[in-house]
């Protein structure tokens, strides 16, 4: 009987490993969307929906990524999550480091796109 829970289970694994990957694709152009309203010269309240909405998505990814085989964009959007979190903590963020984090953004969208499991 146990075998057939395992098989069970890792079926049942495969197959959200199958949904997660297939909706990373609209995953990564929603992040790509939303890098834009990330802008410092805009209004703050723009920014900061984004920001919340980005916040939310690298949190998800980065918790559920390494579980479907996707450690490294777990461990990347994990890192990208906490320096957001360090940028929407304080009042007055320098733009340069607003467009720093949106480069580092961008380039990981790009790298997830091209091979989401290597990151290359």
């Amino acid at each position: 009987m146990p075998q057939l829970a395992d098989q069970e289970f890792f079926a049942r694994l495969a197959e959200l490993n199958e949904k997660f990957a297939g909706r990373l694709p609209a995953t990564l152009m929603r992040l790509a969307a939303l890098s834009p309203q990330i802008d410092p010269a805009a209004s703050a309240d723009g920014t900061a929906a984004a920001a919340a909405e980005l916040q939310a998505m690298l949190h998800t990814l980065a918790g559920s990524a390494a579980t479907f085989g996707f450690r490294e964009l777990g461990h990347h959007a994990r890192l990208l999550e906490q320096r957001l979190r360090v940028l929407t903590t304080f009042d007055a963020v320098a733009a340069s480091d607003w467009l720093i984090w949106r480069a580092e953004l961008d380039e990981y969208i790009a790298a997830a796109q091209r091979d989401p499991k290597t990151l290359s």
